[in-house]
């Protein structure tokens, strides 16, 4: 199996980059924004709504995605990718429009504090205290753009160092005695801060060459680390937790060309053999990232059909 064609041709188009030099968070932060659609190109929805969620924490400031006019939703709450520094809402508006119109289900995106202004657990504590206020909130069942959830479905999502975070919230919400979690869906998560090459094959087979570089790991995560996560500890790397069992259903989504594949496919086999009923997709042909920067290519949007069947499975919306 061979890179998809298309991410192959892009990749060859970006000039040399030394990933292995540590970036700068504002830098990275600006030049995101340059790859944001304006608004009038974004896929339109019933209603896009920006509020805050009232946390423990404070204030935090969310997107509401609606897809469909209709009296409730399942919602998913989903924290966004960015090892840790950079992303918001612009950058993952569009993964989250495509995520609510294929599971018709709201999604709440998560602009949470970054690292390095952030120290840890803050925006870990955020990203948990909105999943919170998502249940704990009577919707206005009169206003189009609210929050409206059933009551049933409540699913945590998020890609890379976002499926960090749902790991670590989930397992956050078992010890708190929280149990209002249905579901779980980790796009290519990052759950073990242990950079050692040896871990993991996929370290050394997509070491280079693919979009995230190995070398790239340790300086981009650097920010999270030096604001206090500790890579022994569980809720840095989940990987690392003991015990599994407990956790809501989940849906790993991992790629053939990531150098992260291979400890999110081994977290989705503890997260079996803890008994939690667990799918592990592998995308053959894609690299780290895809669902953010490839998922219009068809064979790749297919992760959002994949995530809204494991929605609405056995649930309703």
């Amino acid at each position: 199996m061979t890179l998809h064609p298309q991410i192959a041709q892009l990749l060859e188009t970006l000039p040399p980059f030394d990933h292995s030099v540590r970036p700068d968070p504002a830098g990275k932060r600006a030049a995101d924004q340059e790859f944001v659609a304006p608004l009038a190109e974004r896929l339109p929805l019933h209603a896009v709504r920006d509020t805050t969620a009232a946390t423990a924490t404070g204030e935090v400031p969310v997107r509401i995605f609606t897809p469909v006019e209709a009296d409730s939703y399942g919602v998913v709450v989903y924290f966004h990718g960015g090892a840790f520094f950079s992303g918001d809402l612009e950058t993952h508006d569009h993964v989250a429009r495509h995520l609510a119109k294929e599971s018709g289900h709201q999604i709440v995106l998560v602009d949470f504090d970054l690292a390095p202004e952030a120290a840890f657990p803050r925006s870990l504590t955020q990203c948990y205290g909105v999943v919170r206020w998502v249940a704990e909130t009577v919707g206005d069942f009169g206003d189009p753009g609210g929050l409206r959830w059933n009551g049933r479905t409540l699913a945590v999502a998020g890609d890379s160092s976002g499926g960090n975070f749902v790991a670590a919230v989930t397992a956050m919400a078992h010890d708190d005695g929280f149990g209002k979690i249905t579901h779980q869906v980790l796009y290519y998560p990052s759950v073990d801060l242990d950079f050692d090459e040896d871990r993991y094959p996929s370290l050394r087979e997509n070491a280079t060459g693919y979009g995230l570089e190995t070398p790239a790991l340790r300086p981009w995560n650097s920010f999270y680390l030096e604001s206090g996560a500790d890579p022994a500890d569980p809720l840095v790397s989940p990987i690392k937790r003991a015990d599994l069992s407990g956790l809501p259903k989940a849906l790993i989504i991992t790629a053939g060309f990531d150098p992260l594949r291979d400890e999110g496919e081994l977290y989705g086999l503890r997260l079996r053999e803890a008994g939690v009923e667990t799918t592990v997709t592998r995308f053959e042909q894609a690299n780290h990232g895809f669902v953010q920067n490839f998922f219009w290519i068809p064979e790749l949007h297919e992760a959002f059909t994949q995530t809204a069947e494991f929605l609405t499975q056995d649930a309703g919306r």
